[in-house]
């Protein structure tokens, strides 16, 4: 972990979703075996743009994350480990922020309620864009101070923009950017200081959650 020298507070922070909060490369591997007999190791996955750097039809990555996107709770998308514990953490002092690429809010939302609640998800923020590009604008929108993305370019944009950006670690990250990093959740959970006294629940004051769905991907 790179470190940042002062505890992030709950409310300051928002977090991507696929490959950050949802294990989405698991997800992929296993229905690319199960469906397609295509054998995938992780460190394989060196870029973001799966199709750059993996020799399979760009029609089965397609179909494969199109499931992903339409039904990740039929198709089983896992959390990453200990994200559901730490999320529930910071829910109880701020409502969560999340802003993903994804086009389509309900899907994602219906997931995010299963694993952490109703309640919880009745305060958070969740904002679908459909685009990997312009996070930015709705990350000022929502008034957040960090950013967790497992794409660096995203992260090298938002810090451009005097957020700070955190890159959660991933193979199609790595050596390609100097921006402050994590590798799990607990180090997610360490950075914003939850057993520090001075971190005091917050009244839910945030906006509810926004919509926001593009057409296309």
């Amino acid at each position: 972990m790179t470190h940042i020298h002062h505890p992030i507070y709950p409310d300051q922070i928002g977090f991507d979703i696929d490959c950050v909060v949802a294990d989405t490369m698991e997800a992929f591997i296993r229905l690319a075996d199960q469906e397609h007999h295509i054998s995938i190791a992780p460190e394989q996955i060196t870029e973001f743009t799966v199709e750059n750097c993996l020799a399979i039809d760009p029609d089965i990555i397609d179909s494969i994350f199109l499931r992903l996107l339409d039904a990740p709770l039929q198709n089983k998308l896992l959390p990453m480990e200990n994200a559901v514990a730490v999320l529930a953490q910071f829910a109880h002092h701020a409502p969560l922020t999340f802003v993903t690429a994804r086009p389509n809010r309900k899907p994602i939302f219906d997931w995010l309620e299963a694993l952490l609640g109703p309640q919880i998800m009745a305060e958070a923020r969740l904002v679908a864009m459909g685009d990997h590009n312009g996070k930015i604008d709705h990350i000022k929108e929502l008034g957040i101070s960090y950013f967790i993305d497992d794409r660096f370019e995203t992260c090298e944009d938002i810090a451009a923009h005097g957020i700070t950006a955190i890159v959660y670690n991933q193979p199609w990250n790595k050596n390609r950017h100097n921006l402050p990093t994590v590798k799990s959740w607990k180090e997610i959970e360490a950075l914003c200081a939850l057993g520090n006294r001075d971190v005091t629940p917050l009244p839910p004051s945030l906006p509810p959650c926004i919509v926001k769905t593009a057409v296309t991907l």
